[in-house]
């Protein structure tokens, strides 16, 4: 993993097409933008999660 520091307005990029943008810092919480192509999909990793708990099927379905 790589771990980087930013500051606030400063970007990340990822390939040819996904910024990361860190928008605010507030308390112990940060704002991230992410701007990516519409053919990327971007989620938030607990919901991912939260769906496969609930949905096992949705887990063991092919992609």
């Amino acid at each position: 993993m790589l771990v980087l520091s930013r500051t606030i307005n400063q970007e990340i990029i990822i390939g040819d097409g996904i910024r990361i943008k860190i928008v605010g810092v507030k308390g112990g919480q940060i704002r991230v933008g992410v701007s990516a192509p519409r053919d990327v999909s971007v989620r938030r990793l607990e919901l991912d999660e939260k769906v496969v708990f609930q949905k096992p099927e949705v887990a063991a379905m092919p992609s």
